[in-house]
Parts: structure tokens; sequence; C-alpha cells
């Protein structure tokens, strides 16, 4: 009989290779930055005005990134509105982006009723750093901003936003704009986040988007 060690093992290992794919990715990432910084999207989609834009005029980093999805509008939401360690997770590499957990498969209904100030948390919490996002504004089925400050009475320092636009044969397009100002004169937090977006962003999202692609095109 195998032990319980013996049955999470293979898990373990499996979720460590599919992590290390993305160490390519990672590591190019600053080489190609002008590139992954707009991802997917087109010229119309990278200058065009999105929810959110207002509320982090200052961004050293600031990426579009889009992806078609053969799927409407209503049934790409659900898998944005779940996001979130802890929730339906990120569809990404889940041993970095979920604490090893399998991000949901299915529409989770308890994480379907959001609200403007619910919490988006981004990975588990250490040695009491936590960062989460926080929801601001949605217009179901079209657009959400999500919003970060580094502490509660500061301003924003980082912005989230989503857009759906529906297409032709029921498809939708779906666009992400992630803006960071990092900060410079809080110097380790401008580090951390330097190395997240300029290094770990592109990877994790790249497979986000594809994530949500191959969910909303499964429960059609």
């Amino acid at each position: 009989m195998q032990t319980s060690l013996e049955r999470t093992r293979p898990r373990t290992v499996s979720l460590v290779l599919d992590a290390l794919t993305a160490l390519p990715l990672w590591v190019a990432a600053p080489l190609v930055r002008r590139w992954h910084l707009r991802w997917g999207a087109t010229d119309d989609e990278v200058h065009s005005e999105m929810p959110g834009d207002d509320i982090v005029p200052r961004a050293q980093f600031n990426a579009t990134r889009a992806i078609t999805v053969d799927a409407s509008t209503e049934r790409v939401w659900p898998w944005i509105v779940q996001l979130g360690y802890g929730r339906g997770g990120f569809y990404t590499y889940d041993l970095i982006d979920n604490a090893g957990q399998p991000s949901a498969d299915r529409v989770v209904e308890e994480y379907q009723h959001i609200a403007p100030g619910d919490l988006i948390p981004m990975f588990h919490e250490s040695h009491g750093l936590s960062i989460a996002y926080r929801v601001t504004a949605f217009e179901a089925n079209n657009w959400m901003v999500w919003v970060h400050r580094p502490h509660e009475n500061e301003e924003p320092d980082s912005t989230w936003t989503w857009r759906l636009t529906p297409l032709p044969s029921g498809r939708t397009r779906l666009v992400t704009r992630m803006k960071q100002d990092y900060r410079w004169a809080t110097p380790r937090l401008a580090m951390f986040n330097l190395i997240l977006m300029e290094f770990g962003d592109f990877a994790m999202e790249r497979r986000m988007l594809k994530g949500i692609k191959t969910r909303a095109e499964s429960f059609k």
C-alpha cells in the first residue's frame, strides 16, 4: 500500500517540472521586453484607453496583452471573476502561483459574487508579506479594475485591468493592462516589484490568458 508521501511525490515532481518550463521565459523576458509588453495585442489595443488608466499615471511597467477566445463574454467573465490565490487560482504554474493547489477547472459559484472592495490575493501570506489587489470597479461581462496599494493609507502603485469585447460568431477579445510604479523612494519594495514584473510577469500572464481561453472554450 502506498503511503500519502508516495502518492503526493509524483504530483510534486510534476508541479516542479511544469514550473521549470517557464524558466526560459523568465530569463529572456528583459531581452524581449518590447515584444512581451504587448504580447498578442494590436496597435489600437496598446494605445487605446482602458478603465483605470488614470489611477497610476506614472508607471515604469506598462503591459497591454490580449488573446481571442472562441466563447462569448458571458462565458469568459466567470473565469476572471474567480481569479486569486485561495480562490480559483490563476491557471498558470500552480506550484508558484497557487501553493501547489490546482487552479479551478470549473466555474466555482462561491467566488462569482464579487463586489467593489473585495480583495484578490496574489499568493500565500509569508513572514508578514501579503500582496493583494482590491476590486475597484467593474461592469459585468465587460471590464474590471483591480488596484494595489503598498499600504492602506498610500496612493495606489499598481493597477490590473481587464476588458472583454464581443466579436462576431460569439467570440471574445480579452485585453489586460498591468501598470506598476516601482516607487524607488522605498528601494526594497521597488526592487521586489522590478524583479517580479520584469522577469516573472510575462510567463505567468501568458499562461494565465491561455488558461482562461482553454477553460472558457471547453465549457460552452
